[in-house]
């Protein structure tokens, strides 16, 4: 009579432990609905200038980054808690990389946003409790924050009043040669 009940016992403490590796912390289950349930991120791209491209393709860093946040997009639940320290080393690196021809204050605090946005998202994946609607959070908010990376750098690039006046100063006296022609 005592062996059945022990090994009741023991199925009984088996099960609360199954169960408690797979739920988040609300205490909701992380089932495979929701492990592949697909992160949407935005679908908006911020395309570099042709100044600051030429400067971000010698930038290694900056290349594994944009690869990570392409890949981001489009992944589960279950493949961004797989690749959240991946994710989290790239971005360590693009912050620590800053080229010096890219180097200003805007740049250097958008990397670091970015960095720790990654780090994040990788102790959230690595908690006992995963809870799936903070990760998700910090997972679409990644490719957000690596927009604005791009913006900073485009803005390294852009033309100030006094290029504009000496550009229209040359048209004007190239029109002015062509006429006097």
């Amino acid at each position: 009579m005592k062996k059945p009940v022990f090994i009741i016992l023991i199925l009984l403490f088996w099960s609360c432990n199954e169960k408690s590796k797979t739920e988040d912390n609300s205490g909701r289950q992380l089932d495979s609905i929701t492990l592949n349930k697909p992160i949407e991120t935005t679908n908006q791209e911020i395309v570099l200038l042709p100044e600051a491209r030429k400067h971000v393709i010698q930038w290694l860093a900056y290349i594994a980054a944009q690869n990570e946040v392409d890949q981001l997009k489009n992944y589960n639940l279950q493949q961004t808690i797989e690749s959240s320290r991946p994710i989290s080393q790239v971005m360590e690196s693009l912050s620590a990389s800053i080229p010096d021809s890219l180097s200003s204050n805007a740049i250097r605090a958008r990397a670091n946003v970015l960095a720790t946005k990654a780090k994040v998202l990788e102790q959230l994946s690595h908690r006992r409790r995963l809870d799936a609607d903070a990760i998700t959070e910090v997972a679409r908010e990644i490719p957000d924050e690596f927009n604005n990376l791009k913006i900073q750098l485009n803005e390294l690039f852009l033309k100030t009043l006094e290029d504009f006046e000496d550009e229209l100063d040359e048209f004007r006296v190239e029109r002015d040669t062509i006429s006097a022609e």
